[in-house]
């Protein structure tokens, strides 16, 4: 049996796309489908890696646990990595494939449709639905041409269509008839209903506006989402951090924690545990007059390690950073994070930069030589450190991943890399100052470890719950249930399974 399909466009970026895509997963999943995700290329530099060591993007991993399915690379089949305003590596079938100028991008149609469209054949072939989501907006007429991921694939599948647009940030008429005049007439008729997404206050009070918009639309609305607030799901890409709502009040909180954000920012999801953590505030800064008087400061990962260091340096933040640091602030750095920490960033192939050498922070006894391969793993590790707040977790399992490129060498690793991708390792990690305020690694998802995490706020003097005592069953299952319990209460569900199952 051929899977049936249904497609989520929006009528912009962040319109909610890929949460009604995580909703409509887990809604079929436990109905007792074999449900899947799809996204035929997603650009983000918010990252996930598979079984394999495929890389896809974050949003898609994420929807494919809500379909209770393994992530796999099938699911997004292009992932496109920002590394600077018009350039970007670019992942195909989960590994890289080059990286091109936006102009030379579109010059790929023909072997990236390629890969989109067996990948989506495959998906086809082994599950009951395939949920696909779009990118962006299908009304960017002036990109139709290179499209291979908005009416390009519904046109391939024959899916139904529905249209997303945010109302949270006004206009939803302009949005949605907007959308739906500027597609072309065989597009528009893949368009079977309309949702509206992120509402704020009294629905009844929108009774007349859905009447419009479904009497000049000639498109059923199929119903209307309301705002949902802490559902503690990792965001697709880093433009959700420039919503005001990505600064956590600080009223109460007694643990100050300022992440930097970075242009190039990578796997910011990283930090999300935190805010499950009463008392802590979790903030993103991108300027020295933001930075303040944290309790600590985070470096995050990034795709561009040293335009980002020579950014932090032009802004002053570097140097308030070490400032910080050298004064007995808590510092820590994961990922690219970690790499400008050190002493110095070796990259005579110029695989970053043209740069051969680039000063780090000097914070931490190590350095970085970049190297061509790429590392992708899913990978266990254990705590091997008898000093400081990491003395109690000594021996302590992590799990996590890694996406990075470049080796970082030093003499105070404080993990073991004991598994990649189910293969024996053996490889240390890691780096930490004396004192312990100072420390980084490879390690993504670290804080997801809550003993980890909780060690290290009680060394910053949080008073939250004991090392080891969990505050919910598990935050994510919970989260997912609740969006797909919203979702299902909102929609017509009736009229959507007519559309699904009747196409």
């Amino acid at each position: 049996m051929t899977a049936k399909t249904l497609m989520i466009q929006g009528s912009s970026s962040s319109a909610g796309k890929s949460l009604l895509v995580t909703a409509l997963c887990r809604i079929y999943a436990r109905q007792g489908l074999r449900v899947a995700p799809f996204k035929a290329q997603n650009m983000s530099n918010n990252a996930a890696v598979c079984l394999d060591g495929s890389e896809i993007g974050r949003a898609q991993y994420v929807q494919a646990l809500a379909a209770g399915i393994e992530p796999h690379v099938e699911i997004n089949p292009v992932l496109i990595k920002p590394e600077a305003d018009a350039r970007a590596q670019v992942i195909v079938m989960g590994r890289p494939l080059n990286t091109f100028s936006a102009r030379d991008y579109y010059q790929q149609k023909g072997i990236l449709w390629e890969s989109v469209s067996s990948a989506l054949d495959s998906l086809r072939q082994r599950y009951d639905l395939v949920v696909i989501e779009g990118a962006g907006s299908p009304a960017e007429i002036n990109l139709r041409a290179g499209d291979i991921v908005n009416m390009a694939v519904a046109r391939y599948v024959n899916s139904p269509v529905l249209l997303v647009g945010d109302i949270d940030r006004g206009g939803i008429f302009a949005q949605l008839l907007g959308t739906l005049w500027l597609l072309e007439p065989e597009e528009r008729a893949l368009v079977r209903g309309l949702v509206i997404n992120k509402f704020r206050g009294d629905l009844g009070l929108f009774g007349d506006g859905v009447q419009i918009i479904e009497e000049k639309g000639g498109t059923p609305v199929l119903g209307v989402i309301p705002y949902l607030k802490d559902l503690y799901i990792p965001e697709e890409d880093a433009v959700a951090l420039d919503h005001p709502e990505a600064q956590r009040a600080s009223l109460g909180m007694q643990t100050d924690i300022a992440v930097i954000h970075l242009p190039l920012i990578s796997n910011f999801d990283d930090f999300d545990p935190f805010n499950a953590d009463p008392g802590v505030n979790l903030r993103y800064i991108d300027s020295l007059p933001k930075l303040g008087k944290p309790n600590a400061i985070i470096l995050p990962g990034t795709k561009s390690t040293v335009a980002d260091l020579e950014w932090l340096r032009a802004t002053g933040l570097a140097r308030a950073i070490i400032d910080y640091a050298q004064t007995g602030g808590a510092l820590v750095g994961i990922c690219g994070g970690y790499q400008m920490l050190g002493e110095l960033i070796s990259d005579p192939q110029h695989i970053e930069s043209e740069k051969d050498d680039t000063p780090g922070l000097g914070l931490l006894p190590i350095q970085t030589h970049f190297a061509g391969k790429k590392a992708t793993y899913q990978a266990h590790a254990q705590i091997n450190f008898l000093h400081g707040w990491l003395a109690k977790l000594n021996g302590l399992s992590l799990e996590g991943y890694e996406i990075h490129m470049g080796l970082t060498q030093g003499n105070n690793p404080w993990l073991e890399i004991l598994t990649r991708n189910g293969e024996a390792a053996h490889a240390p990690d890691g780096a930490i100052s004396p004192d312990g305020r100072i420390w980084g690694c490879y390690l993504h998802g670290l804080f997801d470890n809550q003993p980890l995490r909780h060690a290290w706020l009680h060394s910053l003097g949080w008073d939250g719950a004991p090392v080891g005592e969990s505050l919910a069953v598990d935050l994510f299952p919970q989260a997912m249930d609740r969006l797909a319990d919203a979702v299902e209460e909102a929609l017509d569900m009736r009229q959507l399974e007519t559309i699904v199952w009747e196409n």
